[in-house]
């Protein structure tokens, strides 16, 4: 038999996973004139989703890219408002268009047409490789630091060798594993989420919505092209003994909570296969950073749907450690020491975000009845005070430092006369 093909290259930054965080930081590094591989297990970008969601900070680095225009003409929906419904009544109505521009909305747009954009202008520079369809099976390590990974996929054994690797892919992040950096799992919110799409009912709304309307809370918001996003929550770990109770009785439970939608369930949710669970928990890595190593997005820190920060805390992320990596790899010193400038910073942000959709998923999510005296209160709170204006902001803006850093960019190549 013979044996696969085995490659080697060099590169000035290995990144590993094609999501939101390592295309963004791909592209940013490529447009300052670094050599990138881009490692990816998924042969291509046909396959599902959840976060769709694109705060106006998000989508501000997205534009600075060039990115936004053509991302949203694949299709999305502009939504205005976020809304927290009990029973009928708005307790909270957060008005996204009173934020200040040039973004004040949100975004629902599909995380394929995202990085289908992200990839297109990656793949514009020569010193652009993707490695799709390869998994990461070992991490290049010279002098006690690394310097690149080795992949294996359809095409064989690839050995990328880099002066700076990122780890970007995802909350069970292979790189973190294989560096043996270990990460803390904190069960600080009591709830899970089952996401699943229904058919549109006529002209998609304008809010992302959280429902208490009976039953469990259920997030809601229009996804492209013609369907509703419905995350229903259940218990935390709680989804074997609801299994046990058979289809009928969760299609039960979900038209409860959202009974505009009754009908939808039953035809659409034919099976317990037709939901993806989402095991709710807030995750962090003990390291960010080693020498030749940077772990960033749900690699470094994991976090609940609520707010929907995913998406926009990967991309600000990419762009925060955007020049710090420029500025270490042109030096030739990516020292864990070096790399601090962006873990220490960040991790005050991440540590805030926390905080903050701690608070969320207690005001929001609680059941009881306590909760349900005490909610309206807390909803008035933020809604009406400059404590909830303050909180407002850092959720739609996250850290404003987070910008493109275009003046690292060097001159693109002209094409010859």
């Amino acid at each position: 038999m013979t044996a696969p093909p085995e490659t080697e290259t060099t590169a000035d930054v290995c990144v590993v996973g094609g999501g939101p965080a390592g295309l963004t930081l791909a592209l940013l590094l490529l447009r300052s004139g670094l050599r990138v591989t881009v490692v990816e297990k998924s042969a291509s970008l046909d396959r599902e989703y959840r976060g769709e969601i694109l705060q106006p900070g998000g989508l501000a680095l997205l534009d600075q890219l060039g990115v936004l225009a053509p991302a949203e003409a694949r299709g999305g929906h502009r939504l205005d408002r976020f809304q927290l419904v009990e029973r009928g009544r708005a307790l909270l109505d957060i008005d996204y268009t009173r934020l200040p521009g040039p973004y004040p909305r949100l975004l629902s747009l599909p995380q394929q047409h995202v990085l289908a954009e992200l990839q297109s202008r990656c793949e514009e520079f020569e010193d652009f490789r993707l490695l799709a369809g390869c998994r990461v099976t070992a991490l290049v390590e010279k002098d006690g630091a690394v310097r690149g990974a080795v992949a294996e996929g359809r095409g064989g054994r690839h050995t990328v060798r880099a002066a700076a690797t990122v780890g970007a892919d995802g909350r069970f992040s292979k790189v973190r594993r294989l560096a043996g950096i270990p990460a803390n799992r904190d069960d600080v919110f009591d709830f899970d989420v089952l996401w699943f799409k229904l058919p549109g009912t006529g002209v998609p709304g304008r809010a992302v919505r959280v429902f208490r309307d009976g039953g469990r809370p259920v997030l809601a918001y229009p996804s492209y092209p013609d369907t509703v996003q419905l995350g229903w929550t259940l218990p935390h770990r709680g989804y074997a003994g609801l299994a046990q109770r058979g289809l009928a009785y969760v299609q039960e439970e979900i038209r409860r909570a959202v009974p505009e939608y009754a009908d939808a369930v039953g035809e659409r949710i034919t099976a317990l296969t037709d939901l993806t669970l989402l095991d709710v928990f807030a995750g962090r890595a003990r390291e960010w950073v080693r020498d030749g190593l940077v772990l960033i997005g749900d690699a470094a820190h994991t976090h609940s749907p609520l707010g929907a920060q995913g998406i926009n805390l990967a991309i600000q992320d990419a762009a925060l450690l955007h020049p710090v990596l420029v500025a270490a790899v042109r030096a030739g010193d990516v020292t864990a020491g070096r790399l601090r400038a962006y873990a220490e910073p960040r991790g005050r942000d991440i540590d805030q975000v926390m905080r903050i959709q701690t608070m969320q998923a207690r005001a929001m999510l609680s059941q009881g009845r306590v909760a349900r005296v005490v909610r309206p209160r807390l909803a008035s709170l933020v809604q009406h005070t400059p404590i909830g204006a303050k909180l407002t902001a850092r959720i739609a803006f996250g850290n404003p430092a987070a910008q493109v850093r275009s003046e690292l960019f060097t001159p693109a190549p002209q094409p010859p006369p």
